[in-house]
């Protein structure tokens, strides 16, 4: 059984300073199944806090307010992480963005490596904009920063 730690790891911390693919699940606030999302507008506070920005309008904030128990899956090159934790709503909309933006910070209460036996992962995921780049890139530098203010 892979040990159970209640922080993140210097590794996974300084791996979610920056802009990050991760699986985001919460509980379905209308059918109490799993919701699963990529987001890529999450960082790490601190090795115990978690940050992410999301679309107002998304299902997730309800599934929060619902129900604040969350995970995020964390892929990297080497293993996948299993990220458990309690969600808050920190700001309703964030200021210096030009859409609506909730900021939801996560209290992490454990962090397990969730890799099957007998396995790495050999190449970390990667993704790009398909929209205009500079366009994607000032808008995340946008929404960091606010969430930084948050």
């Amino acid at each position: 059984m892979a040990e159970t730690i209640t922080a993140l790891t210097e590794q996974l911390f300084m791996k979610l300073q920056k802009e990050s693919f991760v699986l985001l699940s919460t509980v379905d606030a209308e059918t109490g199944s799993p919701n699963t999302t990529a987001v890529s507008w999450l960082y790490a506070v601190e090795p115990d806090r978690l940050r992410f920005a999301i679309d107002q309008r998304s299902r997730i904030v309800a599934n929060v307010q619902h129900n604040k128990l969350v995970n995020v899956t964390v892929i990297l090159e080497g293993s996948v992480h299993a990220i458990y934790g309690s969600a808050t709503i920190v700001s309703n909309a964030l200021e210096g963005v030009p859409f609506k933006l909730t900021c939801i910070d996560i209290e992490i209460s454990a962090v397990r490596d969730a890799m099957f036996y007998g396995s790495r992962i050999s190449v970390a995921p990667e993704y790009e904009k398909t929209y205009d780049k500079r366009a994607a890139e000032k808008l995340d530098g946008q929404v960091f920063n606010a969430m930084r203010k948050a």
